[in-house]
């Protein structure tokens, strides 16, 4: 008997781009958290590229013609990616005044989208992981309002350095799952 994997996403060919967008952040995140002295400009100037990249694999991802399924989040998701993306490196000054509050914005909204997916997914087992995902980017979304508002730069390179870390592992525990299934050879 075949095993059926069934996800959220989906399977895609491009799986492999998530996974090395992934880990770019993740080694991001640790470099930043190692060198915090590189300011909080290059932070969010280097954030804003990550992001216009991580759109872009998103919209690739969305428009292939082998889209996962549920394409119109990673369609959404892209299209604000880049958004966020763009306005942060427009400006340097712009990027410092708005950094926490676009943060905020991300991962509030990849929040949502993970409640979305294990509400989605309850007939897996480990169905939860996805609430309690969402659970840790609301978290994280509302803890740079708070930096964001109280502009208290300190915490938001430390929220930075492991929104980059988690962001990160996020993408390669989806990626790894949206690999299309090996056909049988027999």
């Amino acid at each position: 008997m075949k095993a059926l994997k069934v996800s959220y996403y989906g399977g895609t060919r491009l799986w492999w781009l998530i996974i090395l967008i992934g880990v770019l952040l993740v080694l991001g995140g640790f470099a930043y958290w190692m060198w915090p002295v590189a300011g909080y400009a290059v932070a969010s100037q280097i954030f804003g590229w990550m992001v216009i990249v991580a759109g872009i694999v998103a919209l690739c991802v969305a428009a292939g013609p082998d889209h996962a399924r549920q394409w119109g989040w990673w369609l959404a998701g892209g299209v604000i990616d880049l958004f966020v993306g763009f306005m942060l490196v427009r400006s340097v000054l712009l990027s410092e005044l708005v950094f926490p509050w676009f943060l905020a914005l991300l991962f509030v909204y990849w929040g949502i989208e993970a409640f979305v997916s294990a509400a989605y997914g309850r007939s897996r087992s480990y169905w939860w992981l996805g609430i309690i995902n969402g659970v840790l980017l609301c978290v994280i979304g509302f803890f740079f309002v708070e930096a964001g508002w109280f502009s208290n730069m300190e915490m938001v390179s430390f929220l930075s350095a492991i929104a980059f870390i988690y962001w990160g592992f996020t993408l390669c525990i989806s990626g790894y799952a949206m690999r299309p299934p090996v056909a049988d050879k027999h």
